[in-house]
């Protein structure tokens, strides 16, 4: 039946928020509306008797969570915190903390070349949409971005280098930058391949640390929203560095291995409840 399937998640109306985005070119980040990116989730670790916010990360289906391989350490205990808006609200109205049942990292991830950044979360009991939590669509498999498209990076991240991690969710207009631009010496050089995508580098605005594994949101013509980025990695120079656009893992080159993921996992459920035995 493919309800398995997280890009089949596109047949039952992803992407497509209660309360739509209130979408400007302002220079920097800004506030988003509550609930306006309702698929954006807060990745949190455990420390002593606290969790703290590390990454961001996109719900994909009622049981799955995109985000990136760097974002996750095998020491730590994480949660997954959906439908907040303000990170320094406890028991905000419509959020919810999961803690992982699975979590599974790309097995060609290099971290010393950054390559395949990018992790699947399971969570441990599915979610039902509501008006602060809802999926994001997939990209087509293989779909590329035309230079300047108008997307949109969302999260908690610093607002400037060295600076706090936002409390207030914020959201960023980031054009997409092509590759045969991002691969040019002077911009990322070979350090991108084209299982990236590339976004920013005008020196004004880009994501910065905390917005680590969120998504690259970019919307199709009947309105919906895409993730077709993991946020992966960024200038050391700072947030905002002109020629060093924020470099994004390009989830369409993903596809395939996301479905197989699930459909594993599935499976592998599914003979453990019905006791079947090989």
């Amino acid at each position: 039946t493919g309800k398995f399937l997280v890009v089949a998640v596109k047949s039952y109306g992803c992407g497509t928020p209660t309360y739509p985005p209130i979408l400007t070119r302002v220079v920097g980040g800004e506030d988003v509306r509550p609930h306006s990116w309702p698929w954006q989730i807060s990745l949190q670790y455990k420390s002593g008797n606290n969790f703290y916010h590390t990454c961001g990360g996109t719900l994909i289906s009622n049981e799955w969570v995109l985000t990136a391989a760097h974002c996750i350490g095998s020491s730590y205990t994480y949660r997954v915190y959906l439908g907040k808006h303000s990170l320094d609200t406890a028991n905000e109205s419509g959020s919810i903390a999961i803690s992982p049942s699975v979590i599974v990292v790309h097995p060609n991830w290099d971290s010393y070349n950054i390559r395949n950044d990018i992790a699947l979360i399971k969570l441990s009991s599915p979610v039902q949409n509501t008006n602060a939590i809802s999926p994001a669509c997939l990209p087509t498999s293989g779909e590329t971005l035309p230079n300047g498209a108008p997307c949109y990076v969302t999260g908690w991240g610093r607002l400037w280098t060295g600076g706090p991690i936002a409390d207030i969710m914020q959201q960023a207009l980031l054009p997409v930058v092509d590759y045969s631009t991002c691969s040019r010496s002077d911009w990322w050089g070979n350090l991108v391949t084209t299982n990236m995508i590339c976004a920013g580098g005008d020196g004004v605005v880009s994501s910065c640390n905390g917005d680590s594994g969120g998504p690259l949101n970019c919307q199709n013509p009947d309105g919906s929203w895409d993730v077709h980025g993991i946020v992966s990695f960024g200038s050391s120079a700072g947030c905002n560095y002109y020629k060093k656009p924020s470099v994004f893992t390009k989830v369409s080159a993903y596809t395939s291995w996301i479905n197989n993921v699930s459909i594993k996992h599935f499976c592998s459920k599914y003979l453990t409840e019905h006791k079947i035995l090989f």
